[in-house]
């Protein structure tokens, strides 16, 4: 099995501000995953700094950004993953 673009998508915020979101399936779970999925979440500016992101760049596994913190992630959906992103996204916007 080759792996498989499940989600590609960008949304641009009239502030500058823009959210992205790929997740892949994989044939094998990426280095410290215990799913089949590769993931990028991406909430930040145009020049790509970051205010929240999601990954399980290898070898850390699943965790999450917010802003210069970072912290382990549960994987459990990839529907999961994605409202937990977007609720980080609004509880921001709410904030600014």
């Amino acid at each position: 099995m080759n792996a498989i673009q499940l989600y590609k998508d960008r949304f641009d915020y009239h502030d500058g501000m823009i959210v992205e979101v790929v997740v892949w399936q994989v044939p094998q779970p990426v280095l410290d995953s215990q799913h089949p999925y590769k993931y990028r979440l991406f909430y930040g500016n145009a020049e790509h700094q970051r205010v929240v992101g999601y990954d399980n760049e290898r070898p850390k596994g699943d965790h999450r950004h917010y802003g210069e913190y970072e912290e382990a992630y549960t994987f459990s959906t990839v529907e999961q993953l994605i409202a937990d992103f977007l609720a980080d996204i609004q509880r921001i916007r709410r904030q600014a």
